[in-house]
């Protein structure tokens, strides 16, 4: 009966460690997601501060006239 309680060891242990490789997968994953949107939030909030200094360039340069 030991050799069967072993290998019941090893398969726990084996599924334990895909189970928090598949976990630390999904994490990295969910991180890179996050990360990508936020580069995205950044770039749109850049590109609207970006035109409005256009504008209100546009606007300055009207009133010297």
């Amino acid at each position: 009966m030991g050799l069967i309680e072993n290998a019941k060891d090893v398969a726990e242990t084996a599924g334990r460690k895909v189970k928090e490789a598949w976990e630390d997968t999904t994490d990295r994953i969910g991180d890179k997601l996050d990360e990508r949107k936020a580069e995205a939030e950044v770039k749109k909030a850049e590109a609207e501060r970006d035109q409005v200094k256009q504008k209100n360039d546009l606007k300055e340069d009207l009133r010297d006239n």
